[in-house]
């Protein structure tokens, strides 16, 4: 169920890898395409008083995998994005408690 929130980068560009990524993300998980879910943030960024470009930035939710996983799995979003011609992305992992997470009020 790994969740991914983008910033800095257009919903176009990340429409035109999402289905290569997807497979290819759902192949390091051993899930399902149909378990990813990715959520394109309209950000505004301000800095200095200014409007600026937001920086490239994505916030990855899921259930722990371990280190090995969890490096794939960036090396793979990092591959796709710069392959938009992004000079640079980072990616941070958010790990959710499965006795803290709910479906429809019900622990999973």
């Amino acid at each position: 169920m790994p969740h991914m929130i983008i910033r800095g980068i257009s919903v176009p560009q990340i429409q035109s890898i999402s289905t290569v990524m997807i497979s290819e993300l759902a192949d390091v998980c051993s899930c399902g395409t149909d378990n990813f879910m990715l959520e394109c943030l309209p950000t505004v960024s301000i800095s200095q008083g200014e409007i600026c470009d937001t920086y490239p930035f994505i916030e990855v939710g899921w259930f722990e995998r371990g280190q090995e996983i969890r490096d794939a799995y960036a090396d793979v979003v990092t591959r796709h994005i710069l392959s938009l011609g992004v000079p640079e992305v980072e990616i941070a992992f958010k790990v959710y408690r499965e006795d803290s997470y709910y479906w429809n009020g019900k622990l999973i």
